[in-house]
């Protein structure tokens, strides 16, 4: 590991720890892209679709804007208490799965 494996820009000497080291945020991006697949997949297998809209309206999933509660409870006529707690309800379930 502290063998010489390549050459920099400026003819420094290059270890693996020194590429490995480079960039720290890679395994950050690995396993943040590993969590979001499996949230797609769980909101895939979501019964209560009610649930399913107001988290991805909420956390602008699937590429869509996010919006307050308040913009949610508008455009499906309902309260912003009522999202809170159908959010709080999906939330909760998701996070359940997710730890088993």
């Amino acid at each position: 590991m502290t063998d010489p494996i390549d050459i920099d820009n400026e003819g420094n000497p290059l270890t693996l720890m020194d590429v490995i080291s480079m960039d720290d945020t890679i395994s950050d991006e690995i396993d943040l892209k590993i969590k979001v697949e499996q949230l797609y997949e769980l909101l895939g297998r979501m019964k209560e679709s009610r649930e399913k809209e107001i988290l991805i309206m909420r956390y602008g999933l699937y590429g869509r804007d996010f919006h307050t509660q308040r913009q949610v409870a508008r455009k499906l006529g309902i309260s912003r208490s009522y999202v809170s707690r159908i959010e709080k309800k999906a939330l909760q379930s998701l996070q359940k799965v997710m730890k088993t």
